[in-house]
């Protein structure tokens, strides 16, 4: 979409990602005034929808939908929790100063293509560093800490000094009154990203205080090789669901269930092949994967090899052979499975003699 206007600019990540050379998938606009004025003077172009709080629009043109804000100030009357629009239609400076770091913090002219530059961004981000724009940052909006780990395992950058001693001064006194939603979806971002590099940072620079203030050590596994081998839905929750208290955020039901499987795969024992299938029959491979960090022998020996080990008969099966139904039933899978785990191969020929001779036919 080609549109050009002296108080039009293309804001934040997108002005980022063109000065890194990346392609960038969310395309941001800002208008320096009343964005949704803007939009129903624009000819041959469609208005989507209208957010009058925030001064926002979305527009579609030529197929393709976009959205443009009013520039706005924000305050934050309660810390940590979601801002409150001060006013719409201020300055490109004061809209660009209620940004989180100054690699964001760039905008570029759609009318000439000039680079704005008000916090120093273009040489933070030649430098490779992430720079809060002022020190009440983190207090404003701690979830910034976590956004800060994904640009820094994404773009390969480092917190500047000063940044870097506001996080480890915020993370020594945390207001724990803070938006777990906001949190959730940060934490949802960067573990996705699935990268051994990010949990280790998480752990070893106590980001992790911001979900518990209880002690937690690294686990001495390679997490992101073996999502990368085995496969998962839901990556975010293998890193961060092994933390305590992580039912402070917002977990849906199947979230929870894989840390509560995870949790109980923790008292169970592993001393065969046949306990170690039993355990993990029927978990989500998320908890077993999240296991490794306790147990990795037991985890890739199910993972590797046990989870591919199905019985072939079933209730009816063993009816045909005259067995009435009852909890002999499952005893007599379990026979099966113990000869299966040493022989593979075994046919449904193989099972239904086996069947026989478990029940002395």
């Amino acid at each position: 979409m080609n549109i050009r206007d002296k108080n039009l600019y293309y804001i934040g990540g997108v002005v980022r990602d063109e000065i890194l050379g990346k392609k960038s998938f969310d395309v941001d606009l800002t208008y320096v005034g009343d964005a949704i004025e803007f939009a129903k003077n624009l000819p041959e172009i469609e208005i989507v929808q209208i957010n009058e709080p925030f001064g926002t629009v979305k527009i579609k043109a030529q197929g393709e939908e976009i959205d443009i804000a009013s520039t706005r100030s924000e305050i934050y009357p309660q810390k940590g929790h979601l801002p409150v629009v001060e006013k719409t239609g201020c300055s490109l400076k004061e809209d660009i100063l209620r940004r989180d770091f100054t690699i964001n913090a760039l905008a570029k002219s759609t009318f000439n293509g000039e680079i704005i530059d008000y916090t120093g961004g273009v040489k933070d981000i030649s430098a490779k560093l992430l720079r809060v724009l002022h020190d009440g940052s983190f207090i404003d909006d701690p979830t910034r800490i976590i956004r800060g780990l994904k640009f820094s395992v994404r773009f390969g950058f480092e917190l500047e000094e000063h940044t870097k001693k506001l996080q480890e001064n915020y993370l020594a006194n945390i207001n724990y009154d803070m938006s777990k939603k906001r949190v959730k979806k940060e934490l949802e971002e960067t573990f996705n990203l699935n990268s051994q590099e990010a949990f280790n940072k998480f752990v070893n620079q106590k980001i992790y205080k911001l979900i518990t203030p209880k002690d937690f050590d690294l686990p001495k596994t390679d997490f992101e090789s073996l999502i990368k081998k085995y496969g998962a839905e839901n990556i975010w929750i293998i890193y961060a669901g092994q933390l305590p208290d992580i039912e402070t955020l917002p977990l849906t039901k199947v979230e929870q269930k894989i840390v509560d499987d995870y949790r109980q795969l923790k008292e169970k024992t592993y001393n065969s092949d046949f306990e170690i299938y039993k355990n993990f029959e029927g978990v989500n491979s998320e908890s077993v994967i999240m296991f490794a960090g306790v147990n990795y022998d037991a985890a890739v020996r199910y993972l590797e090899n046990l989870c591919k080990i199905t019985v072939s008969i079933n209730g009816e099966d063993l009816k045909a052979l005259g067995i009435n139904p009852g909890a002999d039933y499952q005893k007599c899978f379990d026979y099966i499975i113990t000869r299966k785990i040493s022989a593979p191969d075994i046919t449904k020929a193989d099972e239904i003699s086996l069947a026989k001779e478990f029940f002395g036919l």
